[in-house]
């Protein structure tokens, strides 16, 4: 088979590799078409991954499952892959074949291509493991009864989307920023309220229109910027509440009163690896990500949560 490996820093090559053999927990996918992530170029670029298979966002069509597998060959499916795994260099999903993690997928509805598939994996999982296990915030399943705001900064981005559609369901507020050309978008995914992130007010005039009730955040960009903004807009009242602010890189909120969640979506996996530190195997993660893919599966064949705007390239 063939497959995008890194032969060094910055330099991909399309090589002729064995197809991965099956491992206890995994089956094999016949990959039909796969999403670019940001992570992906970090793989390419920064990380170090000479040797691995890239990609972490795929539909395909399982070609074959271990002994005690729920999954049938044959099914059309969509997920998430760790791709760029130093430990399984073999996993990624920039191949003709890759191995999946039985659970960390969905059954591909009829009515929708492997293109649109292809853009759902990373940010259900990564919607999932930093909204409601990370914040604390109820499951889609289970909608919140009083009323709660959420900023999902960087709501524009493919995993702010989906979070938006995500906490909308779990009957959250949401307040969202983005650049102006993008709150249609946003709006249209379940936004309520969206403030420009260039404005440099913008973290106060979020904290003022929540009245300094704003507890929870989830932060798309997580960056330097983007944290301050949100550490603005949150609560200053910490004594009697809780005060979260979740990143999905490894960067805190300024504010010291404040509690930051760091959630690396590889952990849902459930196995350890390796990037610019260790990582320690998390099957609670796992767990998580698993149920909460069985609780978005209705979700998507319902066409409750609508895909990110995607641009389709052949090969």
């Amino acid at each position: 088979m063939k497959a995008i490996k890194v032969l060094q820093a910055g330099k991909p090559a399309i090589q002729d590799v064995d197809i991965p053999r099956l491992r206890p927990g995994f089956c094999l996918v016949r990959i039909k078409a796969v999403a670019l992530n940001p992570t992906d170029h970090k793989h390419l670029h920064e990380l170090e991954c000479t040797g691995c298979t890239l990609g972490c966002d795929y539909a395909g069509i399982i070609e074959a499952v271990g002994p005690d597998s729920p999954l049938k060959v044959g099914s059309r499916v969509a997920g998430v892959i760790h791709g760029g795994n130093t430990t399984h260099p073999e996993d990624g999903a920039f191949g003709q074949f890759s191995l999946v993690r039985e659970g960390l997928q969905f059954v591909v509805p009829e009515t929708m291509g492997f293109e649109e598939a292809a853009s759902f994996g990373v940010a259900i999982s990564t919607g999932g493991l930093s909204l409601c296990q990370a914040l604390g915030l109820p499951l889609p399943t289970k909608p919140a009864e009083e009323h709660t705001a959420v900023l999902i900064y960087g709501g524009s981005t493919a995993t702010g989307t989906v979070a938006i559609q995500l906490a909308k369901m779990s009957g959250l507020e949401v307040i969202t920023t983005c650049s102006p050309s993008s709150v249609d978008l946003v709006k249209s995914r379940g936004a309520s309220f969206v403030f420009d992130y260039h404005d440099p007010d913008c973290g106060e005039k979020i904290h003022k229109h929540t009245n300094g009730n704003l507890y929870w955040a989830l932060d798309c960009i997580s960056e330097e910027a983007s944290a301050a903004i949100c550490s603005q807009a949150l609560s200053r009242d910490t004594e009697s509440h809780s005060v979260k602010y979740c990143s999905l890189l490894p960067i805190a909120s300024p504010r010291q009163d404040i509690t930051s969640e760091f959630v690396l979506g590889y952990t849902a996996v459930g196995e350890a690896f390796s990037k610019w530190a260790d990582f320690p195997a998390r099957p609670q993660d796992y767990e998580f990500a698993k149920e909460f893919f069985r609780i978005c599966q209705p979700l998507l064949h319902e066409g409750k949560i609508q895909p990110h705007p995607i641009e389709i390239y052949y090969t």
